[in-house]
């Protein structure tokens, strides 16, 4: 229900609104950011009270400061300030007013409006004491709490008529910046209406006094008609201006100049708690802490600083008479803002500097320290100009001067308020008004700058006097930023350009003061020919561009056009108005290069005409005494000086050369289209018979003239056009213009110099007596001169009167330009005589031959034989001479043809055989650079030899490799060197189709020759491809002898083998075996012969007849030995061999049967010792496996089983053989079951407590069943009954056996629903029958090392467990809660396992994914660190102190502990077959495993690895396991061999990359060979069998591709090659050691599984001593 107001109203209680007075006085002057706040204020309330002087007085501490040394004034100490002025004293309404904050002076000619100026005094003292006409208050904070009080009284005697201000400082501080108060005081007394003195005082000492000059009459300015006098709103009207200059004069003493030091820039120290508030901001300058005096550095007696220092600046002062016209709602508001009504009249001043009062008073005084720097003109507009209300406030003007109105500031005086509506309006209108005053000052200097220009005439110095005074006039009128308030610039820059609305903007130009609309911007392009356009000067556009951009930039009235560059317009204005000088006409051809050139090709052809029309040149002539008139419009062409002469007659239309010289003619073409005068032109010019009035330039008068027209037309002959000659010719042909020995003579009657056969001829001489040749011949003979006399006149007077020899002619022919048909003439004529070396005369003329048929007179082609040219005696023959070279373009042969040389080389001449024989040799590389042999290949020409005998072969036939004789081929003679026949193309080798070809259908004689080629052979196999090799591996080339046979017989390659020592000796009987060394080996190998057979070969000679093979290898050890290679290489073996296998009776198969002794004493239980084997070869279907121990003990009597061997026994199952666990059944009976038996309980907690350890260690095979299925209660069932019988049958054929015997344990086949475990409870538990019960149901194919793995745990103590290595700590966790929580244990446990559906087919769930650290279930990662963890444990046990590799101490000391080491799990006291133990029987089938692995590896055969499907590879990377078994698909190729290895390269390497790989390679290939020889004696590993290869890129370390290991190179290069390098070999053979044990025991399992984890380790293991052998002697 709402409640009336009224009604609660009326029942409240009054209660009072306190104010904090010392948090609002805080708050109030936080805002005071000012500098000199507080005389600001004091110096504002002084001249309200009309106070003509005013006094500033500083106390200092130490009052004797001037007895001695003055010292710095910024280190001297004051505690009181005292303000005095001699105004009206104080009124009781102004006591009054004083104790009231916030309640300004309602006078509205008083500047005071907030009433706060007072108490500014609160931000230096806290307790400020005044004194006024006899009375006095003091301020004080009662209880020194925040509320003031003021306590009044008289004064004990009357006081004087002065009003003092007493501050005692909060705190003592260092003297206010006097050099700063000074400047600051000069400011302030220039807007002072009352106030005309102002005094500094320290102590007694007067520092600083300043005084305006005695008032002046002001003067009133006429408006300018066309200025807008109303503010931008109406509110305002400017009356009337008046200008007031006014003088300030300071008198200063020196102490301030030269004492003041700058102040320190270290931060002051933080005054005391109770005093930091906003008192330190207002005055942090000079309130802080006082700083320790300096050290003073010289002592400077205290009369001469103390002297005063008198200057005085002039300014002007323009004040503005405003009318106000406010309506009613504004005046309203501003009465509520200010507390006093707005006046109606007021005045705006500016402060303005002219330019010499400006220069002078800045040259009266120091700069630097000048205290009128606040109040001279601000041309830089760096903000010290500022706007007064009274003072000084933060804002500035923006201009070069300070303004003073009656602007409405911010409470704290600082800027001007535009944040309030009705004051912003008052605020705007005011600047209005002070844009309008100084547009009137800048139209008032430039009216007067105008009037002196007029009355300077032309006098430069006063002109440029004049424009610095009108720059120094925009300098000052130029707006800047204003700060804080960017707007109060903004605001009268638009008052200022829009109050001349209806008058044009005066400014500054080279031909005085014009308005802008005459002004232009200055062009530098056209300065220099138009002198008498307005331009701004340059001094003018730098030092005052931003007043010249906002000119340009539309600042003013939309009405009037801004600043514009200079028009086309102008330009033709001013060159019509006269004519231009030279200087004039290159700069405006200049600017028109590049003006034209903006312009559209229509426009540049109007204007360009415009311009030429307009342009008259005036040039001076020759000799200087009359000038030349040029009119641009009928220039035509340009001249260019390099291609004809200045002097002498030019056509008009030729631009003169002083003016075209300055520019380029692609410049005089583009931009005029005018064109260079033509060689043509010009001749026509100077042949034109109106032109040849002067005899000094007439062709047929003047032979000089003549000379330079010739040398003119050389110059430029070669550079006109065919065309142009011709114009050329026919314009001079007819004029006698070509001087001779005989006078001037038209061209085609005149001969050159060399023409002179004859005296009579005329002959071209030049006056000059240069010779005529190079361009001048060239010209002249175009112009017809003759060069030559006919040939025909020539060949008479050499054949018929005999006058000339035949080097007299092709002498004289040399030095004549023949024609083409002249030449071919010559060639065709029959007038080269032959060289007769014979000694007969011969009568008659001789015969004569064309050049074509001789060779060059030289010595060697007289040695074979062949016609030279006759050259006479006269001259000496030179090849180089230019007659030679004529006799050589007419025919005559430098070297005779390839073919003829070739049949030289093979003259039965010897010494015409052997000079043919090196001019081939010394020419075949300039001279026949297409030699080819093969074109000859018939002709048996190359010196070669034969079994010792020199002779002469054919190309093909001949080698320069001295090697191949062999073979019995020709061979290069011996003084024939290598450069020699890699000139001619000899062969360095036979191809390998032909040395296929030969040894094919060649066979060595002898074992001896057959080493000799095959060492030969295997140095070229780089060269030979698959094919060669695959048809060599077919051919008989290799000789032996067998041991029935002792003549030698031939085989192929691929029918042989390798001579060693391990297995020679049992198949020599069955195969062929050689050894040729270890080079000729390598030829062999790659043709096919391998190490030994392969288990394939082994295989079918053995299926041939398996008894007789049994017999040759001596029984059944080493007939189960060869079983074992094929098993190990049974991937080589081919499908047919395969098949075959499965129906052989060949498997090695034994049957134990009993010693009669014993048969009849002990029937069945017979020891092992007490049975004897029976060995026998039967089919795969005749052989079991014995995989179930107890069985075989049971009925083994009746088997014939395959030998205990994992390999073999693995390769039987593969060609059909059965496992003896698939024959036998069993049965069981059992008797009364115990319920709730403890046995069965103990047995289940036992089994799933130590089933996750031994499913940990156990990664070979997948379990069928999962431990978390298991591990359900109703999934893993144990019971107990009081007998156990397990009745065990077999039948095999026809027989059937049974046998029953009592049993601890029993698991019945699963039946789909759960895992069921029988104890017999009549006797005790066997745990490895409990171990084999389970293992058959976890295992599809269990072995009996995971029966006797998981009796081991079940039966050992955990800690005894977690003693020998295993993870147990979980379990040991999992049992210490069930200690800790037995009563509640079965109540709160949690059925972890997943309900299983009843479906049989679901019963068992896929394994789920693991958990890291799950124990139930062994990770990837496990699996995959297995082989790492064995690694690591091999190399810590070769680097351990007092290991296998100590020397010098006990070995029983250095010994691990008994607990330190695995056990060795129990072994079951039945028996392997055989009637051995079964530890002994393991160690040594290990044993024999181990020397089978190493004797599977193979060398490989092919040279070209396709690519890796079947590569076993280590990998750097663990990521996909230790060894990556996908295979690379790259190939690689073999490229060398070293020592027996091959070395590999990626079959994409090129042969030159190939070559640098060996080049750079060698030594490390050589340090690595070196290392595997070590590591094959350790394993008794052939080194062939091991191969390098070398991969750029990928993380295989190695791999086993069939047998053969491959090892990388780079890894080798990277890991080991430095340590090998200095000596150390221990870290390269522990490395590559681990490595080869891997790749061994891939020959034995191929996946990574415990199984060759375990070969792995048992291969070091045997081979470790030798290993610690070789790294001891190391």
């Amino acid at each position: 229900m709402p409640v009336n107001r009224d009604v609660l109203w009326a029942s409240g209680q009054d209660e009072s609104v306190t104010v904090n007075q010392r948090a609002l006085i805080d708050k109030i002057l936080a805002r005071y950011s000012g500098e000199f706040t507080v005389f600001r204020e004091l110096l504002q309330n002084s001249d309200d009270a009309q106070a003509t002087k005013v006094e500033i007085h500083f106390r200092s501490k130490a009052k004797h400061i001037l007895a001695g040394p003055l010292p710095d004034l910024n280190t001297i100490i004051v505690d009181q300030w005292i303000f005095k002025n001699n105004g009206l004293i104080f009124r009781e309404e102004d006591w009054h007013r004083l104790k009231k904050i916030a309640e300004g002076n309602p006078d509205e000619e008083k500047i005071g409006a907030f009433g706060v100026g007072f108490y500014s005094l609160f931000s230096i003292t806290e307790e400020p004491f005044v004194q006024s006409g006899g009375q006095w208050m003091g301020f004080y904070w009662k209880d020194n709490k925040d509320q003031l009080f003021a306590r009044r009284g008289q004064l004990p005697t009357p006081g004087d008529d002065w009003t003092s201000f007493e501050m005692n400082l909060r705190e003592e501080s260092i003297l206010p910046p006097v050099h700063d108060l000074s400047k600051f005081l000069a400011s302030s007394i220039t807007f002072m209406t009352s106030l005309a003195e102002v005094s500094v005082y320290l102590d007694d000492k007067r520092l600083i006094r300043l005084t305006k000059g005695a008032p002046t009459t002001p003067s009133v300015e006429n408006i300018p008609r066309g200025m807008r006098t109303t503010s931008a709103a109406g509110i305002m009207t400017v009356k009337e201006v008046r200008r007031t200059p006014l003088r300030i004069n300071a008198e200063v003493m020196k102490w301030i100049y030269k004492l003041s030091s700058p102040p320190k820039s270290e931060a002051p120290k933080a005054p005391a708690a109770q005093a930091v508030n906003f008192f330190g901001k207002l005055l942090s300058s000079f309130t802080a802490p006082p700083p320790p005096p300096p050290v003073v550095q010289e002592t400077i007696k205290p009369e001469d600083l103390l002297a005063v220092k008198a200057n005085s600046v002039d300014i002007t002062i323009f004040s503005a008479e405003v009318n106000v016209r406010l309506d009613k709602k504004l005046t309203t508001d501003l009465q509520r803002s200010t507390k006093k009504n707005p006046p109606g009249r007021l005045k705006y001043e500016l402060v303005y500097t002219g330019k010499s009062e400006y220069d002078a008073s800045k040259s009266s005084e120091d700069t630097k320290s000048s205290i009128f720097d606040g109040l001279r003109a601000n041309l830089d507009g760096s903000g010290s100009s500022r706007i007064f209300i009274g003072h000084a406030t933060g804002q500035t003007t923006g201009i070069g001067g300070h303004m003073a109105a009656r602007f409405i500031p911010t409470v704290e005086r600082e800027s001007i308020d535009l944040v309030d509506k009705s004051v912003a309006v008052w605020n705007q209108e005011l600047l209005s008004v002070g844009g309008f005053l100084a547009r009137f000052a800048y139209e008032l200097e430039l009216a007067s700058i105008k009037a002196l220009w007029a009355n300077a005439k032309q006098d430069p110095v006063a002109e440029e006097q004049l424009i610095n005074r009108a720059l120094h006039v925009m300098l000052f009128f130029t707006f800047h930023h204003s700060t804080p308030l960017d707007k109060v610039a903004t605001f009268m820059q638009k008052a200022f350009f829009s109050c001349g609305l209806r008058m044009p903007f005066p400014i500054i130009t080279t031909r005085g003061v014009r308005n802008i609309t005459e002004a232009r911007l200055p062009d530098p392009a056209l300065a220099t020919f138009l002198t008498d356009l307005p331009v701004i000067p340059a001094d003018v556009m730098y030092k005052s561009s931003r007043m010249i951009e906002s000119l340009k930039h539309g600042e003013l009235p939309d009405n009037q056009a801004g600043l514009m560059l200079i028009t086309f317009e102008d330009a033709l204005k001013e060159l019509r108005s006269r004519p231009i000088n030279l200087e004039e006409a290159v700069a405006c051809l200049r600017w028109w290069t590049t003006s034209g050139a903006k312009l559209s090709e229509k426009d540049r052809v109007t204007t360009q005409k415009a311009l030429m029309d307009a342009v008259i040149i005036l040039l001076p002539t020759e000799g200087g005494n009359a000038e030349r008139i040029v009119p641009l419009s009928i220039i035509k062409t340009f001249l260019d000086p390099k291609r004809l002469p200045l002097d002498g007659p030019l056509p008009d239309h030729v631009l003169p050369h002083s003016i075209s010289r300055n520019f380029t003619s692609a410049v005089l073409i583009a931009s005029f289209h005018w064109s260079e005068l033509s060689l043509l032109q010009w001749v026509q010019h100077i042949c034109d018979p109106k032109t040849r009035t002067t005899a000094d330039y007439d062709l047929e008068v003047s032979a000089v003239w003549a000379e330079q027209v010739l040398a003119t037309l050389a110059r430029n002959w070669s550079m006109v056009s065919g065309e142009m000659k011709g114009k050329i010719v026919v314009t001079m042909r007819q004029l006698r213009c070509i001087p001779t020995n005989s006078g001037l003579r038209i061209p085609g009657e005149v001969y050159f110099p060399g023409a002179n056969i004859f005296p009579d001829l005329p002959v071209i001489t030049l006056p000059s007596g240069v010779a005529v040749k190079g361009p001048l011949e060239k010209a002249v003979e175009g112009l017809g001169v003759r060069r030559d006399v006919e040939l025909q006149t020539l060949f008479n007077k050499m054949i018929k009167t005999n006058e000339w020899t035949i080097s007299d002619l092709l002498k004289h022919l040399a030095t004549r330009s023949l024609q083409p048909e002249e030449l071919s003439r010559l060639q065709m004529t029959q007038a080269f005589p032959k060289e007769d070396r014979s000694n007969t005369a011969v009568t008659g003329k001789p015969p004569r031959y064309m050049a074509k048929e001789l060779y060059e007179p030289s010595d060697v082609f007289r040695q074979l034989g062949l016609p030279v040219l006759d050259w006479g005696g006269k001259h000496k023959w030179r090849s180089a001479s230019p007659e030679a070279k004529l006799a050589f373009t007419l025919g005559l042969q430098r070297q005779p043809p390839i073919d003829v040389l070739v049949n030289l080389c093979a003259n039965p001449d010897l010494n015409v055989q052997q000079t043919a024989w090196q001019y081939l040799v010394d020419n075949v590389a300039t001279k026949y650079q297409d030699f080819d042999p093969t074109k000859f290949q018939q002709i048996a020409f190359i010196p070669s030899v034969r079994d010792g005998t020199r002779c002469l072969g054919a190309p093909a036939d001949v080698f320069s490799n001295p090697e191949w004789s062999a073979f019995g081929f020709l061979v290069t003679h011996p003084s024939i060197t290598k450069d020699s026949c890699t000139k001619l193309h000899i062969n360095l080798d036979p191809s390998p189709d032909k040395m296929v070809s030969f040894l094919t259908n060649h066979q060595p004689s002898d074992e001896a020759r057959a080493k000799v080629w095959f060492e030969i052979m295997s140095s070229h196999m780089r060269e030979y491809g698959p094919s060669h090799f695959s048809t060599l591996s077919k051919a008989t080339i290799v000789p032996s002898k067998s041991e029935s046979v002792k003549a030698l017989q031939w085989l192929a390659p691929s029918q042989c083998y390798f001579r060693r020592t391990s297995t020679t000796g049992s198949y020599s009987k069955l195969f062929t075996f050689v050894d040729f060394g270890p080079s000729a080996n390598s030829f062999l190998a790659a043709c096919g012969t391998r190490q030994e057979p392969s288990p394939d070969e082994v295989a079918r000679r053995l299926l041939q007849n398996p008894q007789q093979f049994y017999d040759t290898v001596d029984g059944a050890t080493n007939y189960m030995t060869e079983l074992q290679r094929i098993a190990v290489g049974q991937q080589q073996l081919t499908y047919d061999t395969r098949q075959r296998m499965k129906q052989a009776q060949f498997l090695l198969a034994s049957r134990r049967t009993p010693r009669k002794k014993f048969e009849k004493e002990k029937g069945d239980n017979l020891d092992d010792d007490e049975w004897d084997t029976e060995f026998s070869l039967r089919t795969p279907g005749e052989v079991v496996i014995a995989d179930d121990l107890n069985a075989y003990q049971l009925f083994g009597e009746k088997l014939f089983v395959a030998p205990q061997e994992d390999i073999l026994e693995a390769f039987y199952i593969t060609l059909g053989s059965r496992r003896l666990s698939s024959l036998v059944m069993e049965r069981c009976k059992f008797t009364t079951e115990v319920p709730n038996s403890k046995t069965a309980i103990e047995t289940r907690h036992l089994v799933l407590e130590r089933l996750p350890l031994f499913l940990h260690e156990h990664t070979h095979a997948k379990t069928k069943i999962s431990f978390n299925w298991l591990n359900s209660k109703d999934h893993f069932v144990v019971k107990t009954f009081g007998k156990l019988t397990v009745t065990k049958s077999l039948t095999v054929g026809q027989t059937h056996l049974e046998h029953a015997l009592e049993a601890s344990a029993f698991s019945p086949p699963f039946d789909g629903h759960s895992v069921k475990l029988y104890l017999a409870g009549n006797s005790q538990l066997d745990m490895y029958e409990i171990a084999m019960s389970l293992v058959r149901q976890l295992f599809a194919s269990p072995k009996a090392n995971d029966a006797l793995l998981l009796m081991t745990i079940l039966s050992t103590d955990l800690r005894a467990l977690k003693r020998r290595g295993y993870n147990v700590e979980r379990i040991l966790k999992q049992q210490q809660a069930e200690r800790q929580a037995a009563e509640q244990a079965r109540a709160k446990a949690v059925e972890q396992a997943p309900n299983v559906p009843e479906k049989a087919g679901n019963m068992i769930p896929e394994p789920e994914p693991s958990m890291p650290g799950d124990i139930f279930r062994p990770s990837a990662s496990a699996v995959k660190n297995t082989f790492h963890n064995s690694f690591q444990n091999f190399k810590q046990k070769l680097g351990q102190p007092g290991g296998l590799l100590s020397t010098g101490h006990d070995s029983s000391q250095t010994q691990p502990r008994i607990e330190d080491t695995p056990p060795v799990p129990p072994v079951p006291s039945q028996t392997r077959p055989g009637g051995t133990k079964v530890g002994e029987a393991s160690k040594r089938d290990i044993s024999s495993n181990i020397d089978m692995a190493i004797s599977a590896c193979r060398p490989e055969k092919n040279h070209l690895l396709h690519n890796r499907n079947e590569m076993r590879i280590i990998k750097e990377s663990l990521n996909e396991g230790y060894c990556d078994l996908s295979g690379h698909a790259g190939s690689l190729k073999k490229v060398a061999t070293m020592h027996n290895v091959h070395v590999y390269l990626p079959h994409t390497t090129q042969i030159p990359e190939i070559d640098a790989f060996l080049s750079s390679k060698r030594d490390p290939i050589a340090r690595f060979v070196h290392v595997m020889t070590t590591l094959s004696k350790i394993y008794s590993l052939p080194m062939e069998n091991m191969h390098i290869f070398n991969e750029d890129e990928g993380t295989v370390i190695a791999f086993n591709r069939n047998g053969s290991i491959f090892l990388n190179l780079r890894y080798y290069l990277q890991w080991h090659d430095d340590d090998v390098r200095s000596g150390n070999f221990n870290s390269a053979l522990v490395s590559w050691y681990f490595t080869l044990a891997h790749e061994i025991a891939h020959n034995l399992v191929q996946p990574h599984n415990s199984e060759h984890e375990f070969y792995l380790s048992a291969i070091c293991e045997k081979h470790l001593m030798d290993l610690g052998n070789v790294l001891y002697n190391v």
